[in-house]
């Protein structure tokens, strides 16, 4: 390696399996440059989470970076575990500084059958990464508040409009930036056209005039941009409302890009990895408009397994998104450097991987997926058969 990888550390399970895929599959054949930051519970309590905060700005100077999964705590944790506060969620912070687009592809592998008979090709889900209800102002109001949202215009006048006056509520203000869903919608359409994809963009505007309707005017605005493009390759754009295109979906055979606004994306891509074999075959690749990326994986930290591990159990943890987290950003560094020898390791590694879900040597999870001849095993064992494919 010619330059480091923004390397944030997690917690539980999820670091379990981040410190076994580095001393299995990744130490012993690159010497690796990482700027690590500790992004666990204690060390982002200890610098009152301001380690977060270096480390998203860590990812912009160096270009790319690799996340562990890491825990939100509630306020109930908060106070058991005696921390400061309750802290928000690392993926906001360092979404607000690096902005852009989430993708999740899920990792095919032939044997193993989606839950959807339908579904031949892959669905990529697109969420976008910024705002919504993740950067909303949220409050309490008691019987008797009352919550104004002015609007001071470039003139100088002002708009009032009064919230739930007088009634005890909750309220939930949200926000976004038309650049930033304009760079959404730009990087929906380049990603489907490299990867031959159709795109469904889904939003509740018949609801949401303004708020939604703004999201679905600037998809078509920005289409405008790609529609000779896609229709010289035979590919569509289309706009459904967000039950009919959930609806839609079940019934395809797979093969578009899914892009969904922020809270959407968070909850359907989930179901869209259960479907194809579960969160521990999805990779998350973020893409900011700056060009930097952060490549994580897409489920937890895992939280029962490890307090199997703490018991001193062996458990059967998947740790495939893992290694294709760090795959994914080895990759973009070795793009970024120019460095082929790097960019073979990353794509070599994930062959390696494939080859052994192939095999029928599957974690748990995976074992009623792949069907007859399936070999289950635990975290280690999985693990030292991918080693066995590298050191062929």
């Amino acid at each position: 390696m010619r330059n480091p990888v923004v390397e944030m550390e997690g917690d539980e399970m999820a670091k379990i399996l981040w410190d076994m895929v580095k001393g299995e599959l990744l130490e012993p054949f690159v010497e690796l440059k990482t700027w690590r930051f500790d992004l666990s519970l204690r060390g982002r309590d200890e610098t009152d989470d301001g380690i977060t905060l270096e480390a998203a700005r860590a990812v912009l100077e160096a270009g790319v970076g690799v996340k562990c999964a890491t825990v939100t705590p509630t306020i109930e944790e908060a106070k058991s575990l005696r921390l400061k506060r309750a802290y928000r969620s690392p993926n906001a912070t360092i979404r607000e500084v690096l902005d852009g687009v989430i993708v999740r592809r899920p990792i095919a592998v032939e044997g193993i059958r989606p839950l959807v008979s339908r579904w031949k090709r892959p669905i990529v889900v697109a969420r976008h990464a910024y705002g919504d209800l993740y950067g909303a102002f949220e409050e309490i109001l008691r019987p008797g508040d009352e919550a104004r949202l002015t609007v001071r215009r470039a003139d100088g006048s002002e708009e009032v409009h009064s919230l739930v006056p007088g009634k005890e509520a909750v309220i939930s203000l949200q926000h976004n930036l038309k650049s930033s869903i304009e760079f959404f919608a730009r990087t929906c359409f380049s990603y489907a056209l490299e990867h031959h994809l159709n795109v469904l963009f889904a939003a509740k505007d018949t609801v949401s005039k303004v708020y939604d309707g703004t999201f679905r005017r600037t998809f078509e605005e920005v289409y405008r941009e790609f529609e000779e493009d896609f229709k010289a390759r035979g590919l569509s754009f289309e706009y459904r409302l967000i039950d009919d295109a959930l609806s839609q979906l079940l019934r395809c055979e797979g093969g578009l890009l899914w892009a969904c606004k922020n809270y959407e994306g968070d909850v359907f891509s989930d179901m869209v990895a259960s479907a194809f074999g579960g969160l521990g075959l999805m990779t998350s690749e973020l893409i900011s408009p700056t060009g930097a990326r952060l490549y994580e994986a897409a489920h937890g930290t895992v939280r029962r397994h490890y307090l199997a591990r703490l018991r001193g159990e062996r458990t059967s943890t998947n740790p495939v998104a893992t290694v294709f987290a760090w795959t994914g950003a080895l990759r973009f560094r070795g793009k970024l450097d120019g460095d082929p020898e790097l960019i073979s390791f990353a794509e070599g590694l994930e062959g390696a991987v494939e080859r052994v879900l192939l095999s029928g040597i599957v974690t748990k999870d995976l074992g009623e997926l792949f069907g007859e001849g399936a070999r289950v095993v635990d975290t280690e064992g999985f693990l030292e058969a991918v080693r066995g494919e590298m050191d062929r």
